[in-house]
């Protein structure tokens, strides 16, 4: 079978969640013997990587450049969803129409809302194809949980705005998208109930996972002292930054352990976040090559997100390098995870503060927790579990 997979980024090195994802279901599909041709975008490659080897054909076209301007302009004066025009453009999809009529393909699968929203392109270059939208979240729904945090703080009503707006717009293009899809993906059981309120169109639950095996020489080695916490992903992402602030406004002053350390790690921080690299007990590290020293070097890893849908990678990855950790019920939404057993849940600023130093506090719960969240995510989230929902969802589309 051939596949055309979309996505909005070239996947590797694999430093996001959406690169994770998009290698670990490309390369269980090369196993699994597809012919995949891999359209991207993105300039200025390396010339050999994994990807070049499991994939038939690598096709890159340069990212739009979307000024501020622009995307102020379609936002005040279009009814258009902020993201539907993020990695919109007609050169793009010129090279997508030129790819499809081309070559013969037996399906198109795009990952990310913002390649389906190139579907009007694919329908007209050959209408009968199929179309797997692979949703990476449930978007509708995360713009409503940003703005019902940020409404609560009137230094943050601009975002809240901004959210209340494209929580609308996005309904729209989700609606539309999962109702001309051939079938949806959702990423946990949570989204697919969401998304399925928008069309009628199947869903099967492919939810994100890791090659576990590639965790399973890391063990906690104190290497960043003791009582270092961690939190890590994208730190100019809104529910990430408000995580981070929460987290060192309401619980960091309340946790009484010492010597204590919090790491931030991520690319981008936001300037909010920056400032906070002038404390002494904190450090915001910027982007990094490698996760692992983190992981490793973490007493506890924290997950303190009060916004978002699909799941964590950073939770999966944590679990997996055998990392005790402390999330929100939100933070751990799609797992299946139970509290106390494989992490700890907590939803209050008290409650956090407390799960955090019981573990500060406790090295046999650290290590059991860390033991039972790995052998979890080895039982639930390895791709050699998942990837199978991928291919049964290609094969009822195909037959």
């Amino acid at each position: 079978m051939k596949i055309l997979f979309l996505v909005s980024h070239f996947p590797y090195p694999p430093h996001s969640g959406g690169a994770l994802r998009a290698l670990g279901l490309l390369q269980g599909l090369y196993k699994a013997g597809y012919n995949i041709t891999l359209f991207c975008l993105a300039e200025n490659i390396p010339a050999h990587t994994p990807l070049h080897e499991i994939c038939a054909n690598v096709i890159t076209v340069p990212p739009p450049m979307r000024t501020t301007r622009e995307r102020i302009r379609d936002i005040v004066l279009t009814s258009h969803a902020d993201i539907a025009r993020r990695f919109w453009s007609k050169d793009i999809a010129q090279r997508l129409h030129n790819t499809i009529l081309q070559q013969s393909f037996d399906l198109v699968h795009a990952e990310s809302i913002e390649m389906a929203a190139y579907f009007p392109v694919i329908q007209q270059a050959k209408p009968n194809l199929p179309f797997i939208y692979g949703s990476l979240n449930a978007e509708y729904d995360l713009q409503r949980t940003i703005f019902r945090t940020e409404r609560k703080h009137p230094r943050r009503w601009i975002g809240a705005a901004y959210s209340w707006i494209q929580a609308r717009r996005i309904t729209r293009l989700e609606r539309e998208i999962c109702t001309q899809a051939s079938h949806v993906l959702a990423v946990s059981e949570a989204d697919r109930d969401l998304l399925a309120q928008l069309s009628n169109t199947p869903i099967t639950v492919v939810k994100n996972g890791i090659s576990v095996d590639e965790y399973l020489d890391l063990s906690p080695n104190g290497q960043l002292g003791e009582g270092a916490i961690v939190f890590s992903g994208s730190m100019d992402y809104r529910p990430n930054v408000d995580a981070a602030l929460w987290f060192v406004n309401d619980i960091w002053p309340f946790i009484m352990y010492h010597p204590k350390k919090l790491y931030l790690v991520g690319k981008r921080p936001h300037p909010r976040l920056q400032t906070l690299d002038q404390e002494e007990d904190i450090i915001v590290t910027g982007q990094v090559e490698d996760m692992r020293p983190y992981w490793q070097g973490a007493t506890v890893y924290i997950a303190p997100l009060r916004m978002g849908s699909g799941t964590r990678f950073k939770i999966l990855e944590a679990l997996a390098a055998g990392c005790a950790v402390v999330s929100t019920t939100i933070g751990a939404q799609g797992l299946g995870v139970t509290s106390e057993k494989e992490l700890i849940l907590a939803d209050t600023a008290t409650d956090f503060a407390h799960a955090i130093q019981r573990l500060l506090n406790d090295a046999n719960l650290r290590e059991r927790l860390g033991q039972q969240g790995r052998a979890f995510v080895k039982a639930h989230f390895d791709w050699s579990v998942i990837v199978p929902n991928l291919i049964e969802a290609y094969q009822a589309v195909t037959h």
